[in-house]
């Protein structure tokens, strides 16, 4: 083993030193051809071997202490061609102090045509050690290449120091079965040009380019500043079945190296990727600063972000609260991974006990609740109305109580846009906890006002547990089909920080009494979320993996809203960020029929439950349910909006 590594490091350092030696040699020697042209006889005498070994041993010392011999040839960079030069220069001028103080002694040198023999020294010397680093890299390159019979056809997405970081990474790899035909950007100012003997191309020139080379994916950079120019170079690419390849932001890999088989392919989160939302990152840290702060469904999707958000907010206490057991180990194990110094307890509870609940307020006295946890699939909530009731509505309720009673600051209530118009049992439970909560913040105006009551309203989160993302991505793996609902169907999407953003604007911005609705743009076909997933896994929609559709499921609708008919919007100081002024409800009515439900609750019998749900929230009409006859009746007579009070505007 010894002998093997001294022959693979040792050996080829010095065989490389002695090579550089031998270029130095030839390079003065020409270089004092080139001078002394009229005195060729006079060239190889004592005088020549005399600067041709104090040259050479000078050169030598600086190559050995620069470590210029110990660099691998063939992954030679622009830093080790820069210290060639310095070392080659550093060399020359040594030598021209040796000869001032050591050769004059010997024989009179000349200084007019010693000067100019140094300098043109230096750039042939420098040019032949660089072009035998250059020769040996590409001859290297150009033998791999030759082992590899066919090769994957690349672009890199954009023309900035980010898309040159990627092509010199993948160059570094040790894979070679690929080959980087160019970038793509649309830039005006970059198309057409060269990167690194790369061609700039511009989005329109993607088909082309899979026509011509046979271009089989493009690489994309996660922290890519042009979003909208790089959703459209991803659509050409899926039109074109171009398969696309997310790479980690370049502060995640700079300092290692890429290799193509261990990127992922692109998300269909990054695809609806839209601008960033600038919220007021130092209004939410001094809010929360200090503060003893306590999160329900805090293992969940939503609630796990709220966890990592208000950590860097730097809270005197979090407390953590969810029923599920492994999800909130899991939380911590993060916790005490990345938020070392922070002050976390863990407090497992199931809200619908009031009892639990209580001792939870008594032993950490939040000031601030974020209030996550829910019952959220519809189709099981469809099924199971009682469990919905006693999470969702006596839940939020027994929050809501505790809150009053141990003075807190505020509590944010995260609500869904199921609970606009409700077409299914979840959503018309949420509603009724938003009613409950609202009439807890009129209810207290009138009294005394202590806790202020805030609910943020927004649509589906990608990613997140149940969420349809994940279930296609399962599907396309196994082959398909990839099933939909209805061709028609449409959801608002946005993604876990940009929702746990909106809650922590809200709790900043929040006086009490408010439904928060975030500008979600505009809804998005389900049928072509499908066809775009199977499209970035590289397959063909309809062909390689089928889509077929199986009809809406109980209580589902085929649009959301975030909005009542009678609610309207105000503006707030974020342009994506509006008020709903909505339907007054008096504490009183509210609690009394609050009460009875739960009461019908205790008897099992989901049909009286259900009839309760749509008293109390007269626009719940159901949708693909068995519940569906209970709104017949209204229907025809028209009086599906009427309420048994008067309804005002908070």
């Amino acid at each position: 083993m010894k002998k093997i590594l001294f022959c693979e490091k040792v050996y080829s350092r010095w065989l490389i030193l002695l090579i550089d030696q031998f270029i130095v040699t030839i390079a003065l020697a020409a270089s004092l051809m080139i001078i002394q042209k009229e005195n060729f006889n006079e060239i190889f005498n004592n005088k020549f071997f005399l600067y041709l070994i104090v040259y050479n041993v000078i050169t030598m010392v600086v190559f050995v202490s620069m470590r210029i011999h110990t660099g691998i040839i063939r992954y030679s960079s622009v830093d080790d061609i820069f210290r060639v030069f310095k070392a080659v220069l550093l060399a020359s001028l040594l030598f021209e102090v040796a000869a001032y103080l050591f050769l004059s002694s010997y024989f009179g040198f000349n200084n007019h045509w010693f000067i100019p023999m140094l300098i043109i020294n230096f750039f042939i010397s420098a040019s032949m050690l660089i072009a035998l680093r250059i020769t040996v890299k590409q001859l290297f390159h150009y033998l791999q290449d030759l082992e590899v019979v066919s090769k994957e056809v690349l672009l890199i997405y954009g023309a900035d120091r980010s898309s040159l970081l990627i092509k010199q990474g993948l160059d570094a790899s040790s894979e070679n079965n690929f080959e980087i035909l160019g970038f793509v950007d649309d830039n005006p100012d970059r198309r057409n040009k060269h990167i690194e003997q790369k061609r700039v191309y511009g989005s329109h020139s993607i088909q082309y380019l899979k026509n011509k080379y046979g271009v089989e994916k493009m690489i994309v950079m996660e922290d890519c500043i042009n979003i909208e120019g790089r959703k459209l170079a991803i659509e050409k690419c899926m039109e074109c079945g171009i398969r696309v390849i997310s790479v980690p932001a370049s502060n995640y890999w700079l300092k290692g190296k890429l290799r193509l088989s261990q990127l992922p392919d692109l998300r269909i989160e990054d695809l609806l990727q839209r601008e960033p939302i600038n919220m007021e990152g130092e209004n939410i840290k001094a809010e929360l600063k200090g503060k003893r702060i306590l999160i329900t469904g805090a293992a969940g999707s939503i609630g796990s972000e709220i966890v990592r958000q208000v950590l860097r907010c730097n809270p005197q206490l979090l407390i953590l609260c969810d029923q599920a057991e492994t999800p909130l180990h899991e939380m911590q194990l993060e916790i005490e991974d990345n938020f070392k110094d922070s002050v976390c307890e863990l407090f497992i509870v199931n809200i619908q006990n009031y009892g639990r609940l209580k001792s939870l307020f008594e032993t950490y006295r939040p000031e601030i609740i974020f209030h996550a946890a829910a019952l959220k699939h519809v189709p099981m909530m469809e099924h199971n109305p009682s469990e919905a009731i006693l999470t969702n509505v006596m839940g939020t309720k027994n929050l809501a109580d505790l809150a009053i009673d141990y003075d807190v600051e505020k509590f944010i209530m995260i609500s869904t846009d199921k609970a606009v118009n409700p077409t299914n049992v979840m959503g018309a439970s949420k509603r009724i906890a938003e009613i409950y909560i609202q009439s807890l913040q009129n209810y207290q105006t009138d009294v005394v006002h202590r806790t202020r009551f805030i609910t943020t309203r927004f649509g589906n989160v990608l990613g997140s547990n149940g969420s349809v993302v994940p279930r296609f991505r399962a599907q396309i793996e196994m082959g398909g089909p990839v099933t939909v609902t209805d061709p028609n169907i449409t959801r608002y999407f946005m993604t876990i920080p940009e929702a746990v953003q909106l809650v922590l604007e809200a709790s900043v911005m929040g006086k009490g009494g408010e439904i928060f609705i975030f500008d979600m743009g505009e809804p998005i076909k389900i049928l072509n979320l499908a066809v775009n997933m199977i499209k970035l896994a590289g397959f063909m929609p309809y062909t390689n993996i089928k889509i077929c559709f199986t009809g809406l499921r109980p209580g589902e609708k085929l649009y959301e809203e975030l909005l009542n008919k009678t609610e309207k919007v105000v503006p707030t100081y974020h342009e994506k960020i509006k008020i709903s002024n909505v339907i007054y409800y008096p504490y009183e009515y509210v609690q009394r029929n609050i009460d009875e439900l739960l009461a019908l609750n205790c008897s099992n019998n989901d049909k009286e439950v259900v009839r309760k749900m749509k008293e109390i929230v007269p626009e719940y009409v159901s949708a693909n349910s068995t519940y569906q006859s209970m709104d017949v009746v209204n229907v025809e007579t028209g009086d599906l909006m009427d309420v048994s009070v008067e309804p005002g505007v908070s």
